[in-house]
């Protein structure tokens, strides 16, 4: 009797085991979250889409160089306004009564930044209009002259009105101070201000890499001497060329008032283009153009491409404005099973999608991923086979999208499936229905086969 009762009753749990595989593969399907089916994304293969939708590399880009970016000074000094000469012309500067002993020429040393020697002479600066006002004569036009040439005009000048005889003629003249140039520099790289380089991205990096653009802004009021008035000597003397969190360009604003005016312009003909776009709300808002006025000079270039900067862009004027500009915008975003954060872009270098899982810390090609985000029944748990898909959400123009679906099997054995991230890209990393029922298979099965094996001990 006790033989028969459980006979029935084995018999009875293999007539419901079918029908627990059903509701367990039923069960499997709605339990483990398939995103693929919950959260579709309609995606567009990577290698469907033209090539507009793709980032440009720039692994290749070769740096410019830096002597571009610097002034070639001439052989010898050239006088121009805000000069300072050492002026010593004996019996007339200073004056001296005949039959008197003339006083020596003072001595002059220069400051202690000056890499001049000391002069001799009175000290005259150059006039805004380039000439030098001396006793008894008309001013001496000197704009463009060297210290030698200055002497002989100074010296024919006096002997033309006859004040001089030409054996008294013997004037001295040096250069106690050159001029200098008024620049601004505005940084937003974080030189001089604790460190250019920086973190290329981490996780959550918006607090630790925003937080140190933001505080690393830092303005200068840079005084170059002639010659050295350049864009090279306005980043030496604020902590050196753009580090990794600023573009690779420099821009320069110049101080004329034709260049104020012409920006003023422009800014007024976008603000109207913007606000007859907001009247249509069909229409496409228009993007920011370049500014005409604004003179970029970049750091790095394609290869091949040779470089198109004058002296004339290099060379600073009183009052422009040096600007170096941070990345704020160069940041790509995480989300699905990637561990959600924002994360900077390489400056310099390519960063295709397998990459920018790593960086953000996920596993690709690798079982045993601890996940935590949408798929499988929530929270963190171990799953045998890793996620296989991922999308790319872009931003196109009028405020468009395009989803850009990465096979991560193909594109770890095809680089032609790997596209390059770029700015404002957000990668959502998820599991296919398949990987999402086998995961959840593994773990359901193996929990119940357990189960069966201690109740066949029994």
């Amino acid at each position: 009797m006790i033989h028969d009762s459980r006979q029935h009753r084995s018999t009875s749990a293999r007539r419901r085991r079918p029908s627990m595989l059903l509701a367990t593969t039923i069960a499997s399907i709605v339990l483990s979250g398939c995103t693929a089916i919950t959260q579709p994304i309609d995606g567009v293969p990577a290698k469907r889409l033209p090539p507009q939708f793709f980032a440009q590399p720039k692994n290749n880009a070769v740096p410019v160089d830096i002597s571009l970016l610097s002034l070639e000074p001439p052989r010898e000094y050239q006088i121009d306004k805000g000069d300072i000469l050492g002026v010593y012309i004996e019996g007339v500067l200073p004056f001296n009564p005949p039959n008197v002993t003339p006083e020596p020429p003072p001595v002059n040393f220069p400051d202690r930044d000056s890499l001049l020697p000391p002069s001799l002479g009175y000290p005259i600066a150059v006039q805004e209009d380039g000439t030098l006002s001396l006793p008894l004569i008309e001013p001496v036009d000197v704009r463009g002259l060297t210290l030698d040439q200055v002497r002989d005009r100074i010296r024919e000048a006096y002997i033309e009105t006859d004040i001089l005889r030409p054996e008294k003629a013997r004037p001295i003249v040096s250069l106690i101070q050159e001029r200098t140039y008024n620049v601004i520099v505005v940084r937003q790289d974080g030189a001089g201000a604790g460190g250019g380089r920086g973190g290329q991205g981490g996780q959550g990096g918006r607090g630790a890499i925003r937080g140190t653009s933001d505080q690393s802004a830092m303005t200068s009021l840079v005084k170059l001497p002639a010659y050295q008035n350049d864009v090279l000597h306005a980043l030496v003397e604020t902590g050196g060329l753009p580090g990794f969190q600023a573009r690779n360009e420099v821009k320069v604003l110049r101080a004329r008032d034709a260049d104020r005016r012409k920006r003023a312009e422009f800014l007024r003909q976008f603000n109207i283009q913007q606000q007859a776009a907001l009247l249509d709300p069909c229409a496409c808002p228009p993007e920011l153009p370049e500014d005409p006025s604004i003179l970029r000079i970049p750091l790095r270039l394609p290869p091949g491409v040779l470089p198109n900067i004058t002296q004339k862009d290099i060379t600073l004027e009183d009052g422009d404005i040096v600007y170096i500009e941070a990345r704020e915008t160069e940041f790509f975003y995480t989300g699905g099973l990637l561990p959600g954060g924002e994360f900077l872009l390489p400056r310099d270098y390519d960063l295709d999608v397998l990459g920018a899982i790593s960086i953000a810390g996920g596993t690709i090609g690798g079982g045993g991923m601890q996940a935590g985000g949408g798929g499988g029944l929530g929270g963190q748990a171990i799953r045998p086979v890793p996620p296989g898909m991922l999308y790319i959400l872009r931003k196109t123009k009028c405020n468009g999208q395009v989803a850009i679906e990465v096979d991560l099997a193909k594109a770890i054995n095809d680089p032609r499936q790997r596209p390059l991230v770029q700015a404002g890209d957000i990668l959502i990393l998820q599991f296919k229905c398949e990987e999402d029922l086998l995961n959840f298979g593994s773990t359901t099965f193996f929990t119940f086969g357990i189960a069966e094996l201690f109740n066949q001990r029994r």
